[in-house]
Protein backbone atom coordinates (compact mmCIF):
# COMPACT_ATOMS: atom_id res chain seq x y z
CA UNK A 1 0.00 0.00 0.00
CA UNK A 2 1.10 3.31 -0.99
CA UNK A 3 0.87 6.25 2.00
CA UNK A 4 1.52 9.54 0.88
CA UNK A 5 4.62 11.42 2.24
CA UNK A 6 4.50 15.03 3.09
CA UNK A 7 7.73 17.05 5.16
CA UNK A 8 7.16 17.73 8.53
CA UNK A 9 5.47 19.10 10.62
CA UNK A 10 3.02 16.40 10.70
CA UNK A 11 0.83 17.23 13.17
CA UNK A 12 -1.60 20.01 12.12
CA UNK A 13 -2.09 23.47 14.81
CA UNK A 14 -4.99 23.41 17.07
CA UNK A 15 -4.85 27.60 16.21
CA UNK A 16 -3.88 29.52 13.39
CA UNK A 17 -3.52 33.35 13.07
CA UNK A 18 -6.87 33.46 10.87
CA UNK A 19 -8.47 31.60 13.66
CA UNK A 20 -7.52 33.72 16.54
CA UNK A 21 -8.60 36.51 14.72
CA UNK A 22 -12.11 34.95 13.89
CA UNK A 23 -12.26 34.64 17.61
CA UNK A 24 -11.37 37.85 18.75
CA UNK A 25 -13.97 39.09 16.51
CA UNK A 26 -16.94 36.87 17.28
CA UNK A 27 -15.97 37.66 20.79
CA UNK A 28 -16.87 41.08 19.91
CA UNK A 29 -20.35 40.76 18.51
CA UNK A 30 -22.01 40.91 22.18
CA UNK A 31 -20.53 44.15 22.72
CA UNK A 32 -21.32 45.46 19.46
CA UNK A 33 -24.87 44.61 19.74
CA UNK A 34 -25.03 46.43 23.18
CA UNK A 35 -23.21 49.49 21.74
CA UNK A 36 -25.71 49.68 18.29
CA UNK A 37 -28.45 48.76 20.30
CA UNK A 38 -27.59 51.92 23.37
CA UNK A 39 -25.78 54.87 21.07
CA UNK A 40 -27.56 54.24 17.68
CA UNK A 41 -26.37 52.47 14.04
CA UNK A 42 -23.05 54.85 13.76
CA UNK A 43 -20.66 52.63 15.22
CA UNK A 44 -21.83 50.03 12.44
CA UNK A 45 -20.79 52.80 9.99
CA UNK A 46 -17.47 53.55 11.69
CA UNK A 47 -16.71 49.75 11.67
CA UNK A 48 -17.67 49.29 7.67
CA UNK A 49 -15.38 52.22 7.10
CA UNK A 50 -12.58 51.61 9.49
CA UNK A 51 -12.13 47.67 8.43
CA UNK A 52 -12.41 48.62 4.87
CA UNK A 53 -9.99 50.97 4.37
CA UNK A 54 -7.60 49.46 6.98
CA UNK A 55 -7.77 46.13 4.52
CA UNK A 56 -7.57 48.35 1.69
CA UNK A 57 -4.33 50.38 2.60
CA UNK A 58 -2.98 46.84 4.26
CA UNK A 59 -3.10 45.65 0.64
CA UNK A 60 -1.83 48.52 -0.98
CA UNK A 61 1.01 48.79 1.70
CA UNK A 62 2.19 44.98 1.19
CA UNK A 63 2.09 45.57 -2.70
CA UNK A 64 4.39 48.71 -2.42
CA UNK A 65 6.77 46.22 -0.65
CA UNK A 66 6.43 44.18 -3.64
CA UNK A 67 4.81 41.03 -1.37
CA UNK A 68 1.69 39.05 -1.20
CA UNK A 69 -0.76 40.79 0.20
CA UNK A 70 -3.05 37.79 -0.13
CA UNK A 71 -1.65 36.14 3.47
CA UNK A 72 -1.76 39.76 4.76
CA UNK A 73 -5.55 40.16 4.12
CA UNK A 74 -6.31 36.68 5.24
CA UNK A 75 -4.99 36.52 8.45
CA UNK A 76 -7.73 38.78 9.92
CA UNK A 77 -5.60 41.19 12.00
CA UNK A 78 -6.50 44.28 9.84
CA UNK A 79 -10.05 43.21 10.22
CA UNK A 80 -9.64 43.22 14.13
CA UNK A 81 -7.67 46.41 13.90
CA UNK A 82 -10.86 48.15 12.21
CA UNK A 83 -13.56 46.83 14.31
CA UNK A 84 -11.49 48.11 17.76
CA UNK A 85 -10.78 51.31 16.10
CA UNK A 86 -14.44 51.36 15.41
CA UNK A 87 -15.23 50.90 19.15
CA UNK A 88 -13.19 53.62 20.29
CA UNK A 89 -14.24 56.38 18.35
CA UNK A 90 -17.63 57.90 19.16
CA UNK A 91 -20.25 56.87 16.86
CA UNK A 92 -21.03 60.46 14.84
CA UNK A 93 -18.49 61.10 12.65
CA UNK A 94 -17.27 62.27 9.13
CA UNK A 95 -16.15 59.19 6.92
CA UNK A 96 -12.76 60.64 7.08
CA UNK A 97 -12.03 60.08 10.39
CA UNK A 98 -12.22 56.21 11.26
CA UNK A 99 -10.51 56.24 7.93
CA UNK A 100 -7.61 58.63 8.49
CA UNK A 101 -7.54 56.44 12.16
CA UNK A 102 -7.15 53.33 9.95
CA UNK A 103 -4.56 54.15 7.62
CA UNK A 104 -2.67 55.38 10.68
CA UNK A 105 -2.86 52.06 12.20
CA UNK A 106 -1.98 50.04 9.63
CA UNK A 107 0.99 52.31 7.89
CA UNK A 108 2.60 54.18 11.17
CA UNK A 109 1.66 51.57 14.03
CA UNK A 110 2.10 48.26 11.82
CA UNK A 111 3.57 47.93 8.37
CA UNK A 112 6.39 50.42 9.14
CA UNK A 113 7.87 48.09 11.50
CA UNK A 114 7.59 45.15 8.95
CA UNK A 115 4.08 44.15 9.09
CA UNK A 116 2.03 41.77 11.97
CA UNK A 117 4.63 40.25 14.53
CA UNK A 118 6.96 42.57 14.06
CA UNK A 119 5.30 45.90 15.27
CA UNK A 120 6.55 47.20 19.11
CA UNK A 121 2.57 49.31 19.22
CA UNK A 122 -0.85 48.72 19.25
CA UNK A 123 -1.91 49.53 15.88
CA UNK A 124 -5.55 50.62 16.45
CA UNK A 125 -3.96 52.31 20.10
CA UNK A 126 -1.57 54.09 17.21
CA UNK A 127 -4.17 55.67 15.03
CA UNK A 128 -6.80 56.13 18.06
CA UNK A 129 -4.41 58.64 19.65
CA UNK A 130 -3.37 60.31 16.30
CA UNK A 131 -6.92 61.21 15.63
CA UNK A 132 -7.54 61.96 19.14
CA UNK A 133 -4.84 64.67 19.08
CA UNK A 134 -5.48 65.85 15.57
CA UNK A 135 -9.21 66.18 15.75
CA UNK A 136 -10.59 67.18 19.50
CA UNK A 137 -14.04 68.72 18.64
CA UNK A 138 -14.99 65.70 15.95
CA UNK A 139 -14.02 63.30 18.83
CA UNK A 140 -15.93 64.72 21.38
CA UNK A 141 -19.02 64.01 19.23
CA UNK A 142 -20.32 61.10 21.40
CA UNK A 143 -24.33 60.66 20.73
CA UNK A 144 -26.43 60.43 23.67
CA UNK A 145 -27.40 57.08 24.94
CA UNK A 146 -30.60 55.28 24.97
CA UNK A 147 -32.66 56.11 28.19
CA UNK A 148 -31.35 59.69 28.85
CA UNK A 149 -34.72 61.26 26.81
CA UNK A 150 -32.41 62.90 23.81
CA UNK A 151 -33.24 62.25 20.81
CA UNK A 152 -30.62 60.21 19.19
CA UNK A 153 -32.75 57.08 19.39
CA UNK A 154 -34.66 58.62 16.19
CA UNK A 155 -31.83 58.81 14.18
CA UNK A 156 -32.08 55.75 11.49
CA UNK A 157 -29.05 54.31 9.90
CA UNK A 158 -29.33 55.86 7.23
CA UNK A 159 -29.14 58.73 9.03
CA UNK A 160 -25.94 58.06 10.43
CA UNK A 161 -25.25 57.10 7.08
CA UNK A 162 -26.00 60.68 5.25
CA UNK A 163 -24.14 62.11 8.19
CA UNK A 164 -20.75 59.84 7.49
CA UNK A 165 -20.73 60.76 3.87
CA UNK A 166 -22.28 64.54 3.61
CA UNK A 167 -22.42 65.86 7.27
CA UNK A 168 -25.78 66.49 7.63
CA UNK A 169 -28.45 65.57 9.90
CA UNK A 170 -32.66 65.47 9.43
CA UNK A 171 -34.25 68.50 9.33
CA UNK A 172 -35.07 69.48 13.16
CA UNK A 173 -31.95 68.26 14.19
CA UNK A 174 -28.46 69.20 15.16
CA UNK A 175 -24.99 68.16 16.21
CA UNK A 176 -25.84 69.75 19.87
CA UNK A 177 -29.42 67.98 19.97
CA UNK A 178 -27.75 64.77 19.77
CA UNK A 179 -24.61 64.62 21.24
CA UNK A 180 -23.55 64.77 24.88
CA UNK A 181 -20.13 64.74 26.89
CA UNK A 182 -19.49 61.01 28.44
CA UNK A 183 -19.97 60.26 32.04
CA UNK A 184 -15.92 60.45 32.37
CA UNK A 185 -15.78 63.91 31.02
CA UNK A 186 -18.71 64.84 32.92
CA UNK A 187 -16.67 63.85 36.09
CA UNK A 188 -13.74 65.35 34.97
CA UNK A 189 -14.62 68.86 34.09
CA UNK A 190 -17.05 68.48 37.51
CA UNK A 191 -14.40 68.02 39.34
CA UNK A 192 -12.54 70.44 38.22
CA UNK A 193 -14.43 72.99 39.11
CA UNK A 194 -14.81 71.86 42.42
CA UNK A 195 -18.04 70.24 42.12
CA UNK A 196 -18.57 67.12 44.23
CA UNK A 197 -19.68 63.47 42.77
CA UNK A 198 -22.86 63.51 44.40
CA UNK A 199 -23.44 67.21 42.81
CA UNK A 200 -22.27 65.89 39.42
CA UNK A 201 -24.40 62.64 39.70
CA UNK A 202 -27.36 64.13 38.93
CA UNK A 203 -29.51 63.23 35.81
CA UNK A 204 -30.55 60.48 33.33
CA UNK A 205 -26.64 60.06 31.68
CA UNK A 206 -25.36 58.96 35.57
CA UNK A 207 -28.04 56.22 36.02
CA UNK A 208 -25.93 52.58 37.48
CA UNK A 209 -22.59 52.49 38.35
CA UNK A 210 -21.39 54.39 35.15
CA UNK A 211 -23.80 55.76 33.13
CA UNK A 212 -26.77 55.09 30.96
CA UNK A 213 -26.08 52.62 28.06
CA UNK A 214 -22.14 52.58 29.14
CA UNK A 215 -22.25 49.81 32.00
CA UNK A 216 -24.80 47.57 29.41
CA UNK A 217 -22.19 47.82 26.50
CA UNK A 218 -18.92 46.98 29.08
CA UNK A 219 -20.92 44.31 30.45
CA UNK A 220 -21.34 42.72 27.21
CA UNK A 221 -17.87 43.61 26.40
CA UNK A 222 -16.82 41.67 29.39
CA UNK A 223 -18.92 38.37 28.13
CA UNK A 224 -16.81 38.69 25.07
CA UNK A 225 -13.82 38.61 27.36
CA UNK A 226 -14.59 35.36 29.16
CA UNK A 227 -15.24 33.94 25.93
CA UNK A 228 -11.45 34.68 24.97
CA UNK A 229 -10.38 32.89 28.07
CA UNK A 230 -12.47 30.09 28.00
CA UNK A 231 -11.18 29.36 24.53
CA UNK A 232 -7.65 30.24 25.66
CA UNK A 233 -7.15 32.92 23.23
CA UNK A 234 -5.09 34.87 25.56
CA UNK A 235 -4.09 34.17 29.17
CA UNK A 236 -5.75 35.64 32.60
CA UNK A 237 -2.34 37.70 33.67
CA UNK A 238 -2.86 40.80 31.29
CA UNK A 239 -6.87 40.98 32.30
CA UNK A 240 -6.67 40.65 36.24
CA UNK A 241 -3.53 42.74 36.16
CA UNK A 242 -5.25 45.66 34.60
CA UNK A 243 -7.99 45.47 36.87
CA UNK A 244 -6.01 45.03 39.80
CA UNK A 245 -3.57 48.40 38.54
CA UNK A 246 -6.55 50.18 38.50
CA UNK A 247 -9.07 49.35 40.89
CA UNK A 248 -6.12 49.27 43.91
CA UNK A 249 -5.60 53.17 43.88
CA UNK A 250 -9.43 53.85 42.81
CA UNK A 251 -10.58 52.01 46.28
CA UNK A 252 -8.60 53.14 48.07
CA UNK A 253 -9.06 57.34 47.05
CA UNK A 254 -12.61 56.65 46.99
CA UNK A 255 -12.61 55.17 50.23
CA UNK A 256 -10.52 57.96 51.28
CA UNK A 257 -12.82 60.95 50.06
CA UNK A 258 -15.88 59.89 48.65
CA UNK A 259 -16.58 63.42 46.94
CA UNK A 260 -13.80 63.61 44.88
CA UNK A 261 -12.87 60.40 43.82
CA UNK A 262 -15.62 58.10 41.64
CA UNK A 263 -16.19 54.72 42.68
CA UNK A 264 -14.10 51.96 41.95
CA UNK A 265 -17.19 50.39 39.79
CA UNK A 266 -17.64 53.35 38.14
CA UNK A 267 -13.93 53.29 36.46
CA UNK A 268 -14.51 49.49 36.00
CA UNK A 269 -17.96 49.80 33.65
CA UNK A 270 -17.07 53.56 32.17
CA UNK A 271 -14.92 54.39 29.32
CA UNK A 272 -12.53 51.57 27.49
CA UNK A 273 -11.28 49.28 30.37
CA UNK A 274 -12.66 46.34 29.99
CA UNK A 275 -12.56 46.67 25.91
CA UNK A 276 -9.03 47.36 26.83
CA UNK A 277 -8.48 44.96 29.31
CA UNK A 278 -9.69 41.95 27.41
CA UNK A 279 -9.13 43.27 23.43
CA UNK A 280 -6.24 45.86 23.32
CA UNK A 281 -3.89 44.85 26.09
CA UNK A 282 -3.86 41.55 25.34
CA UNK A 283 -2.39 41.58 21.69
CA UNK A 284 0.24 38.95 21.65
CA UNK A 285 2.50 41.00 19.58
CA UNK A 286 3.09 43.90 21.51
CA UNK A 287 2.51 42.43 25.16
CA UNK A 288 4.94 41.11 27.29
CA UNK A 289 5.46 37.49 26.84
CA UNK A 290 6.69 35.97 30.36
CA UNK A 291 3.97 35.54 32.64
CA UNK A 292 5.75 37.45 35.60
CA UNK A 293 5.92 40.21 32.76
CA UNK A 294 2.44 40.27 31.73
CA UNK A 295 1.34 41.00 35.53
CA UNK A 296 3.76 44.32 35.37
CA UNK A 297 2.73 45.20 32.26
CA UNK A 298 -0.87 44.84 32.91
CA UNK A 299 -0.72 46.35 35.94
CA UNK A 300 1.54 49.54 35.11
CA UNK A 301 -1.43 49.57 32.04
CA UNK A 302 -4.03 49.95 34.75
CA UNK A 303 -2.46 52.67 37.02
CA UNK A 304 -1.28 54.38 34.31
CA UNK A 305 -5.20 54.68 32.95
CA UNK A 306 -6.04 55.51 36.80
CA UNK A 307 -3.72 58.11 36.60
CA UNK A 308 -4.26 60.08 33.47
CA UNK A 309 -7.85 59.83 34.52
CA UNK A 310 -7.43 61.04 37.60
CA UNK A 311 -4.76 64.02 37.39
CA UNK A 312 -4.33 64.00 33.56
CA UNK A 313 -5.82 66.46 30.50
CA UNK A 314 -7.60 63.45 29.07
CA UNK A 315 -11.17 61.79 30.47
CA UNK A 316 -9.74 58.50 29.29
CA UNK A 317 -5.41 57.75 28.91
CA UNK A 318 -6.31 53.81 28.34
CA UNK A 319 -4.81 54.03 25.14
CA UNK A 320 -1.60 56.57 26.40
CA UNK A 321 -1.24 54.18 29.04
CA UNK A 322 -0.93 51.12 26.51
CA UNK A 323 1.16 53.01 24.72
CA UNK A 324 3.67 53.92 27.13
CA UNK A 325 3.98 50.18 28.24
CA UNK A 326 4.30 48.49 24.86
CA UNK A 327 7.29 50.97 24.56
CA UNK A 328 8.19 49.21 28.17
CA UNK A 329 7.91 45.72 27.08
CA UNK A 330 10.87 44.92 25.74
CA UNK A 331 13.21 46.14 29.39
CA UNK A 332 9.95 44.14 31.16
CA UNK A 333 10.51 41.25 29.10
CA UNK A 334 15.11 41.21 29.77
CA UNK A 335 14.39 41.17 33.44
CA UNK A 336 11.53 38.82 33.74
CA UNK A 337 12.97 35.77 31.75
CA UNK A 338 11.96 32.43 33.32
CA UNK A 339 14.78 30.45 34.91
CA UNK A 340 15.98 27.54 32.92
CA UNK A 341 15.52 24.40 34.96
CA UNK A 342 18.67 23.17 36.11
CA UNK A 343 20.33 26.56 36.02
CA UNK A 344 21.12 29.41 38.32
Amino acid sequence: MQFPLTPAPHIRPINSVPALMRNVVLALVPGLAVYIWSFGWGIAVNVAVAVAVATGTEAVFMRLRRRDFRPALHDGSAIVTGVLLALALPPLLPWWVPALAAISAIVLGKQLYGGLGANLFNPAMVGYVIVLISFPAEMIQWVAPLGTGLTTGDLGLADHLVYSLAGTLPDGFSIDAVTQATPLDVIKLGLDNMRTIEEIRVGPLFSGFAGAGWQATNIAIALGGIYLLYRGIIRWQIPTAVLVGMLIPATLLFLADTSRFPSPAFHLLGGATLLGAFFIATDPVTAAGTDRGRLIYGAGIGALTYAIRTWGGYPDGFAFAVLLMNASVPIIDRYTQPRIYGHD
